[in-house]
């Protein structure tokens, strides 16, 4: 305890040093707000002169502040997002009407859309057909004439 109290409020950085690296190594982003609430005791109790109960107190209404900010500034996890399909691309097809880029030929077939060719499932179809995308299962799109 000595120890610590040497360092005074250097001790504070130290604490919120170790609390940044340990959100970096189990991110959360719960630690990141303790830490920056000690790293500001420290810079407190470096401008003024405080005793060691005072800071501990400081920390702590620090981190309340720091905590309830950072529930302000992160994004919910309920939230929808902007774009629902950035990583279920194919789902984004479904409803959507496309030409047939190969015959569907004992059920398998291939549409190009965009710049990416899809692997379709469906009804024997000729090569130039448009086909809706009915429903969509990873890299396989499931159609039905247009």
């Amino acid at each position: 305890m000595t120890f610590l109290s040497n360092l005074g409020p250097w001790a504070w950085f130290v604490l919120g040093a170790l609390l940044l690296v340990a959100e970096i190594a189990a991110p959360g982003a719960f630690l990141l707000w303790l830490g920056l609430a000690a790293l500001a005791t420290g810079a407190l109790g470096l401008v003024a002169d405080l005793s060691w109960q005072v800071q501990v107190v400081a920390f702590a209404a620090l981190a309340v502040v720091a905590v309830l900010v950072g529930r302000k500034v992160s994004p919910s996890p309920g939230k929808a997002s902007d774009r629902p399909f950035l990583n279920r691309r194919a789902q984004g097809f479904v409803g959507r009407v496309f030409t047939l880029d190969e015959p569907i030929v004992d059920g398998t077939g291939r549409v190009r859309i965009d710049d990416t060719v899809w692997r379709v499932t469906g009804p024997d179809t000729a090569a130039g057909t448009d086909v809706k995308v009915m429903a969509a299962d990873g890299p396989t799109l499931t159609v039905k004439r247009a």
